[in-house]
C-alpha cells in the first residue's frame, strides 16, 4: 500500500489512539463510570488509529481517495 497519511493526520491519530487505549483500560479497571462494552471498541479504536499512524496508510483512505501527505508539500 502506498502512504496516504501526512505529518499532521499522523499526530492527530497517534493522540487519538493514545486516548482511546486509556479510556479502555480505565473502563477495564472500573475507574471510569462506563458500561463495560465500550472498552474493546475503544480497544480496536485506539489499535486502528496507533496502526495506520505507525504505517502511515489507511485502508479508508485508500477507498475514498483521500491523501493528507500531499498536504504536507504544499508550500506556505
Amino acid at each position: 500500500m502506498e502512504t496516504n497519511v501526512g505529518t499532521t493526520d499522523k499526530q492527530v491519530r497517534t493522540v487519538v489512539g493514545a486516548l482511546a487505549g486509556i479510556v479502555s483500560l480505565a473502563i477495564l479497571a472500573e475507574a471510569l463510570p462506563a458500561p463495560m462494552v465500550l472498552s474493546p471498541v475503544a480497544g480496536v479504536v485506539a489499535i486502528i488509529m496507533l496502526g495506520t499512524a505507525a504505517t502511515g496508510t489507511c485502508g479508508l483512505y485508500s477507498v475514498l481517495g483521500v491523501d493528507t501527505c500531499s498536504m504536507d508539500e504544499r508550500p506556505r
